[in-house]
């Protein structure tokens, strides 16, 4: 997280009491694309540097996903990168100090857009899982 984001964060966690922050990714981000394609954002230095954010999403998947390919590989990206950000979140010394005594549960989505379906990561089996099944 850089600069608003993570005044935003602090902000909503120590000042406004949060007790839940939801990381959500979405099965058409064209920013997942574009790190599986960098050559589509070649002329947008601005959006290039954005992804540069997403570095270690990059390296996740090019060093322990070579076997997927067309969607499977892009909703694993989208995965990965929603874990990534809640390790991130993780690191930041407001949030860990919640997390820690309880005070604050980090959720990670990937919202289908075709199908409006959530998936929910599950920190103890180390997967994505049907919201709705999750609760029920």
């Amino acid at each position: 997280m850089i600069g608003g984001s993570t005044a935003t964060i602090e902000y909503a966690v120590a000042v406004l009491g949060v007790k839940h922050v939801i990381v959500c990714g979405h099965t058409d981000c064209g920013v997942m694309r574009a790190l599986l394609h960098p050559e589509t954002v070649g002329d947008l230095p601005a959006v290039k540097n954005w992804m540069e954010q997403a570095e270690t999403t990059r390296r996740i998947i090019r060093e322990n996903y070579a076997n997927l390919k067309g969607d499977e590989l892009l909703v694993t990206t989208i995965q990965e990168n929603v874990r990534v950000q809640l390790d991130h979140l993780k690191t930041h010394p407001t949030v860990a100090a919640r997390v820690q005594r309880g005070a604050l549960t980090l959720h990670g989505w990937v919202y289908s857009i075709p199908t409006g379906d959530i998936l929910t990561y599950d920190d103890e089996k180390g997967v994505f899982v049907s919201l709705v099944d999750s609760v029920t």
